[in-house]
């Protein structure tokens, strides 16, 4: 498969297979359980919601307990990873691709993006905006490493892998019928539920 950017061939491959056995533990899927009831509390009770980059489907699993008949889709690079979501909420409902190259005209009440746009090549943002904005019926759930301004960081001794900034506000900038509905942090260091210091903005229209 030909790629737009090293990040998805970094994601596809390798590292993205190890990263499937780091995150699918019992205590991911609490926290998540947790996490979830606080950051999709003001949409009521969505209908349908598709993730962009669902790896194993760790999120969706949470989401699926939280609203049993919630349609779910999800949309993800690795091929590994994407068998396994395909156990968990169906083959007709994973999308094997790249993000870039989603193109479906199904709308969803939440679209959302978990750990995502943190490792995006920084040029290639806008199109990832504009998938997110395309895919909405209402609401946007972001939950990405927040910095005011950008930065690159180190990710496990790779370089150009991980970028943090204000995505939130970037896409609000961009498409201004969709306004701040909530937001909020989850610290690495809860005694309870952890997450691994995800800053969480919930967009609507």
């Amino acid at each position: 498969m030909n790629y737009q950017t090293e990040q998805e061939e970094f994601w596809a491959g390798e590292f993205g297979n190890e990263y499937i056995f780091r995150n699918s533990s019992a205590e991911n899927l609490a926290s998540n359980l947790n996490f979830f009831s606080r950051a999709l509390k003001q949409t009521g009770k969505p209908n349908s919601l598709i993730e962009f980059g669902a790896n194993v489907g760790i999120n969706l699993k949470a989401i699926k307990l939280l609203y049993p008949n919630i349609k779910l889709h999800g949309v993800e690079i690795n091929q590994n990873a994407s068998k396994i979501l395909q156990d968990t909420i169906g083959r007709e409902n994973v999308s094997n691709m790249s993000i870039f190259d989603y193109g479906s005209s199904n709308r969803y009440d939440v679209v959302l993006i978990k750990g995502v746009l943190i490792h995006i090549n920084p040029q290639m943002l806008g199109v990832i905006y504009e998938k997110l904005y395309t895919a909405s019926n209402k609401y946007i759930l972001i939950c990405e490493y927040y910095n005011p301004s950008p930065v690159t960081i180190n990710y496990r001794g790779h370089i150009d892998r991980l970028f943090k900034r204000d995505f939130a506000g970037e896409f609000l900038r961009t498409y201004s019928d969709f306004k701040l509905m909530d937001y909020g942090f989850v610290y690495k260091g809860d005694v309870a539920f952890p997450q691994d210091d995800i800053t969480w903005f919930l967009l609507g229209k």
